[in-house]
């Protein structure tokens, strides 16, 4: 079995900062990418951001690119997302997703990965 549990979230001030973090554990599985979606009060769940472990290469939602950044850690199993400059529209429960097979272009769909965290909340006051 594979967990993906993520911490970080909390309340923060609009133009603030958080990070998450999601390590990975549990049974060794092969992860071609890493990522981040996220789902407000009444909305579709929707992609934030994605890293392929194997070399690095990351991909933004518009709607976040510039203020967020990916990361990850391989010899902790962690993947990380810096968000830097928060708006209140930020504000949604962020989840930790891996997909354990390969693409060869960014997963951007929730369909696309096969792993998902529990979640953490993120809210941004006005």
């Amino acid at each position: 079995q594979v967990q993906l549990v993520e911490s970080g979230g909390g309340l923060v001030q609009a133009g603030g900062s958080l990070r998450l973090s999601c390590a990975a554990s549990g049974r060794t599985f092969s992860r071609y990418f890493m990522g981040w979606f996220r789902q407000a009060p009444g909305k579709e769940r929707e992609f934030v951001a994605s890293i392929k472990w194997s070399g690095g290469s990351t991909y933004y939602a518009g709607s976040v690119k510039g203020r967020f950044t990916i990361s990850r850690d391989n010899a902790k199993n962690t993947v990380y997302l810096q968000m830097n400059s928060l708006k209140p529209e930020d504000t949604a429960v962020y989840y930790c997703v891996a997909r354990s097979f390969w693409s060869s272009t960014i997963p951007l769909s929730p369909g696309q990965y096969d792993y998902w965290g529990q979640g953490t909340q993120v809210t941004v006051s006005s």
